[in-house]
């Protein structure tokens, strides 16, 4: 248990740390939450949103899972999505992988992990889908690849949901991000423009 008690004592010196530099912080941030970002990414613990993006609590709002999956049956997802989307008015969906993600090898590998492969099946899906390409490369590399390809199918389907469709058929002004974070230079690099419309389809 004292692992958890270091946890509350590193939060109160957080805390009297934050109230000493700004004595009005926890006040206006309890008040409102007017994020112009949702963030959809992986919970590896190697890469917390507001941190490698400079940005304070309350300016990004945040949904998480094993590599960063954006699945049209994920009700979760798709209450966070739809929340941001609706009612916090975010401007940016921005869908967040990294190389060397655990979820992404799993996917590559042949044999059972257990529950997790269930959850992975649509990663497995675009493994095969774009075997031809992964095939030519080290297994580094197809796995870097494969982080890739998956961040840019994520936000396809991201951008394919009823919810982010019914936002710009109504004018609402929304980018879809594609980016991938590299844990050993703490970078983020845009892999594609980003998705301000629907998208056509078959693209």
């Amino acid at each position: 248990m004292k692992e958890i008690e270091r946890l509350l004592q590193n939060n109160r010196q957080w805390a009297a740390s934050v109230h000493a530099t700004d004595p009005g912080f926890f006040a206006q941030l309890a008040g409102q939450q007017s994020p112009r970002y949702l963030w959809i990414g992986c919970s590896d613990s190697r890469v917390p949103a507001n941190q490698i993006t400079g940005l304070m609590p309350g300016e990004v709002f945040v949904h998480r899972n094993v590599a960063n999956v954006v699945a049209e049956t994920d009700f979760n997802l798709l209450a966070v999505l739809q929340y941001a989307v609706d009612v916090l008015k975010v401007g940016h969906v921005i869908i967040c992988g990294h190389y060397g993600c655990g979820g992404v090898t799993a996917a590559l590998e042949n044999f059972r992990h257990g529950m997790i492969d269930n959850w992975l099946s649509g990663i497995r899906s675009l493994r095969r889908w774009h075997r031809d390409e992964l095939d030519e490369l080290p297994p580094e590399q197809a796995a870097d690849r494969l982080c890739e390809l998956n961040v840019l199918a994520q936000a396809r389907h991201a951008a394919r949901t009823t919810i982010l469709e019914d936002a710009w058929e109504r004018g609402q002004k929304l980018a879809v991000h594609s980016w991938i974070y590299r844990l050993d230079n703490g970078v983020i690099q845009p892999l594609a423009t980003p998705v301000t419309r629907p998208l056509e389809p078959g693209s």
